[in-house]
Order: C-alpha cells, then sequence, then structure tokens
C-alpha cells in the first residue's frame, strides 16, 4: 500500500524509517552466515592475481576445491563458443584457464557463487531476474575491456558483475522492498534509483558498495558502483572513471538484452549510443557487434550452468510469480562408475587418459609454459586417482635439497610449507625419496604402514604427513640431474594398485614433463 500511495504522488516515508529500512537489510545480510561465507569466497577470488604462476595455481585450486563449481567450468570450456578454439576435449581447470583466459575463469567463478549462494526457493523468479542481468552485465565488462587500452581493465568485468548486487541482495533478502520498488518503477514516474532510495533509504549502487566495502573487495571495484551523472558522458579522464562508466553500461546493456533479445536498431539502441557512444568511441556497428559477442557467450554461460532459459516476468500483483530458478543435477559422472574405498576412480583409466589428451594439446598450442604443463599434469594425477594431498617437489641448488612448489588438497598450504628436506636427509641409500631419485624408480605405495616401507620413510615425512597410507612418487630426472618429483598421498591403503594401462597413461604424463623440461 505504502508503494501505491508514493506512486500516486505521496511523500516519501520520513529518514528514520527509511534508515530503519536500510539498517535492518545490512544486518540480515551482514548476520547471514550464507552470505558472510559468500563474501570471504569473493574476496579470496578477487584477490588473486594473474600476474605469476602462484595466481594460475591458487584460481585453479579453488575451483577445484569445489566438485560444482569445477564441473561448471570445465562445461563452459567446452561449450560450443570455446570447443572449437580448444579442439579437443577440456578435461582439466589448468587447461580451462589457458583456454577461457584467467580472467574470464575468475569473473565466471564470481558469477556462479553468486548463482549458488543467492538461489532463494521462496522468490527464485525475481532473484533469477536479477542474476541473469549481473551475468549479463559481467559479459559486457569483459567486452568492454577488450576494447581498451588501460592496464588491468580485465577488472571491469567484476566492477559489471557486481553493479547489480544491491538489486539482487533486496530481493533475496528482502521481497517485499524488492516488489515495492519494482512497482514504483512500473508506474513510470521513478527511476530504480529513486524508487530504490524511496523504500530503502539508499539507492540500490549504494547499497552494492556498502557490501562490498563490508566484503573487503577493493576500492577501485567498490567505487565503480557509484551513479554516472545524467545526460552524453565524456571520454572518461583515468581509469577508475572508466570502469565506473563500463558498470553503468553494462547494466543498461543486460536490462536491454533481457527487454529486446534483437536490439539492434531499437530506440533503446539509439539512446546507448547517444549517451556512451563518445565515452566509449562506439558507433552503430561496434554496439551491434557487442550485442552478438554478449549473447553468444550468455548462451555459453548459461548451458554451462545447466540453467534454465527464462520466462518473461509476469506482474508483481502478488500471484503468479515467475516460476522458480531450476539448476539441473551437475554431471557427477557415471552412475556404475563410483570410487573404490581408498578414495581411487573407478574410472581412473578413463580420466588419465583424457589428462594425457589435454596436456598433449596444452603443450602442442605452443604457447604453454613449463609451469602451465606441471599444473595440468598435477591436476590430472589429484583428480584422476582420487589423492588428498599431491605436489610436485623440485631441487633448490641454493638449500642442496628439495622443497615443494605447487600442491592440491587437504591444508595444502600448511603440508606444502613443511615438505622440504636436504639432500643428505636420513643418510645415503635409506630415504625412500631419495632412492626413487637415485635409481628413477616410480613408487606405487599401497600401503605405507607396511614394515620395510616404513622403515624407508624419513622422519620429516612421517612428522608432516604421519596418516599417509598410500602414495606415489615418480622422479624427475633428465640426464643425470634429479631436478625434482610428483608426489600424492591418501588417508587411506589402496589395495586395488595401479594396473599397467593406468602405469603406462601416469608415465606418459611424466614423459611430457620431462619433454618440456628438457625443450625448456
Amino acid at each position: 500500500m505504502a508503494a501505491a500511495n508514493m506512486a500516486a504522488g505521496a511523500p516519501p516515508p520520513d529518514e528514520q524509517a527509511t534508515r530503519r529500512v536500510r539498517a535492518a537489510l545490512m544486518q540480515k545480510v551482514n548476520g547471514d552466515e550464507e552470505m558472510f561465507a559468500l563474501g570471504a569466497a569473493i574476496a579470496r577470488v578477487v584477490e588473486l592475481a594473474s600476474s605469476d604462476d602462484q595466481g594460475t595455481h591458487d584460481l585453479a585450486y579453488f575451483v577445484l576445491s569445489d566438485v560444482a563449481l569445477t564441473q561448471r567450468i570445465l562445461r563452459l570450456s567446452n561449450t560450443v563458443q570455446y570447443r572449437t578454439m580448444a579442439g579437443t576435449v577440456v578435461t582439466t581447470v589448468s587447461r580451462a584457464i589457458a583456454l577461457l583466459g584467467f580472467d574470464n575463469v575468475k569473473t565466471t567463478a564470481l558469477a556462479m557463487l553468486l548463482v549458488d549462494t543467492l538461489d532463494n526457493g521462496a522468490h527464485a523468479g525475481s532473484v533469477r531476474v536479477e542474476l541473469e542481468a549481473a551475468l549479463c552485465a559481467s559479459l559486457v565488462g569483459r567486452e568492454m575491456a577488450r576494447l581498451s587500452f588501460y592496464q588491468g581493465a580485465e577488472e571491469a568485468a567484476i566492477g559489471a558483475l557486481f553493479k547489480n548486487l544491491g538489486a539482487l541482495l533486496v530481493a533475496s533478502h528482502a521481497h517485499e522492498r524488492y516488489r515495492e520498488i519494482r512497482q514504483l518503477v512500473a508506474g513510470g514516474r521513478h527511476t530504480p534509483a529513486q524508487a530504490s532510495q524511496l523504500i530503502l533509504g539508499c539507492s540500490y549502487d549504494t547499497l552494492s558498495a556498502a557490501v562490498l566495502a563490508e566484503w573487503k573487495i577493493p576500492d577501485v571495484i567498490v567505487r565503480a558502483q557509484a551513479a554516472l551523472p545524467a545526460g552524453v558522458l565524456k571520454l572518461a579522464a583515468n581509469r577508475g572513471e572508466w570502469m565506473r562508466q563500463v558498470a553503468a553500461f553494462s547494466l543498461e546493456v543486460a536490462r536491454l538484452l533481457a527487454r529486446v533479445p534483437d536490439p539492434a536498431g531499437s530506440p533503446e539502441a539509439r539512446a546507448l549510443l547517444a549517451r556512451y557512444g563518445a565515452a566509449f568511441e562506439l558507433d552503430t556497428d561496434r554496439l551491434e557487434t557487442l550485442f552478438a559477442n554478449v549473447a553468444g557467450g550468455m548462451q555459453a554461460l548459461m548451458e554451462s550452468m545447466n540453467l534454465q532459459p527464462l520466462a518473461p516476468p509476469e506482474p508483481e500483483d502478488g500471484a503468479g510469480l515467475p516460476k522458480v530458478l531450476l539448476l539441473a543435477t551437475l554431471d557427477a559422472g557415471d552412475s556404475d562408475e563410483g570410487a573404490h574405498p581408498s578414495g581411487k576412480p573407478k574410472n581412473a583409466r578413463a580420466l588419465l587418459l583424457a589428462g594425457v589428451q589435454d596436456v598433449t594439446q596444452l603443450r602442442a598450442g605452443g604457447t604453454a609454459r613449463l609451469n602451465d604443463v606441471i599444473l595440468a599434469v598435477l591436476e590430472t594425477l589429484y583428480r584422476a586417482l582420487g589423492f588428498r594431498f599431491a605436489t610436485v617437489c623440485l631441487k633448490d641448488a641454493r638449500q642442496n635439497g628439495y622443497r615443494a612448489r605447487v600442491s592440491f588438497g587437504e591444508e595444502h598450504a600448511r603440508v606444502q610449507a613443511g615438505f622440504s628436506f636436504p639432500v643428505a636427509d636420513n643418510g645415503p641409500g635409506r630415504d625412500l625419496f631419495l632412492l626413487a631419485l637415485d635409481n628413477d624408480a616410480d613408487l606405487m605405495i599401497s600401503d605405507a604402514a607396511s614394515p620395510k616401507i616404513r622403515e624407508l620413510l624419513p622422519a620429516w615425512h612421517r612428522a608432516l604427513l604421519p596418516d599417509a597410507k598410500s602414495f606415489i612418487v615418480l622422479p624427475l630426472v633428465v640426464g643425470k640431474a634429479r631436478l625434482g618429483f610428483f608426489y600424492a598421498d591418501r588417508a587411506c591403503t589402496a589395495p586395488e594398485g595401479v594396473p599397467p594401462d593406468e602405469t603406462a597413461l601416469i608415465r606418459a604424463l611424466k614423459r611430457q614433463i620431462l619433454s618440456a623440461l628438457a625443450a625448456g
């Protein structure tokens, strides 16, 4: 009723009332455990930098730690839009990052976090409308970044993704307020900013910025949420202003594509050009190309997330709301595959074969660095054989020893920090790891508690990984140079062992690394 009165021209609620609405919403968002976890996860992904190999590893590990996210990223990299670029099926997250690009995977992971957390059964129709707008805006931001000369322009896709965060949170956490805002906008006398200001005591943009600031998101992304002045925009004076322009433009394009699937030549498209054309040096042809690229990207993204097409939103009259957001069951492998009690997948051979093909394709591209290949092999071993921890340990010439450089799995940071030992540890010839290196012997230990095996385990390994019940060691030896080894373990014994066909594939993976090392 209050919304109806305001739409008819009644005075807005007093400042104290709007402050209460805004404060209650912020308290609900900040006090929600799921929202707290979402904020922590988003902050973690946003801070990942693409400037070094560790950033790529951290992003790969973040994706791999979530089975659903892994499936979706791999599904995206195998959609029609990217499949022709890959040539073969992409089966590892490492190669997906190489194919899609670090920043694309990073923004997509953020988008998927929003989808997974904010799907709301009671109000899924409204939430879905705002989710799709956010996802589409991120794709527009990515296209704009490609056209920009600014360093770090890729951040614009993240700024654009979060431009709709305020509306998304209100739809999810304060749906009655969301409906009131929509009713005001539908009356034609208020913009979304004006309507949200009246109902919440702050605009959607301000709410987005406040939540992002609470989540400790970098200031440049928070500031990108600020509203733009009315009228025709000029070329941005700096990167921060450009990101504000991109965020606003991206959300407007997303809203337009949701209303008008083919907007080329429409009055709305002409209005966009009039407002943003000079700022972005856009003309009709470039805008139409952008529309087509975003539409194709949106189709691939929706397909990868198993999101069903959304029916046009129905009137907000309290009944007949849009159908709930439907997420299809994720592909988790055939039901007859399963895993051994040790955790090793029963289809390990197929997974290893796919990994070998992936690594071969990665190297064949000619642009992959040695670290990219190492990461892809490590990921394949970790996933295909069901290990709980996997690492690559390389020679440290300055310390005359070996130390872990990159890893996946449980407590990977802690274990990696302790996975270090000198060449002379435990005396010559009595250290399982040094024996493997000296003899270039691939070891597949199915029961580490066996007395004869345990007496060969060095003290540092027994202290660091006392519950390792089975493991593998794959030495990396080129000529007489003992460069390091792959190590991976489980907390269970593995009586199923490693049959000859799987052993051959594991060694094929190792040969790819040796070949890359020799070439480097």
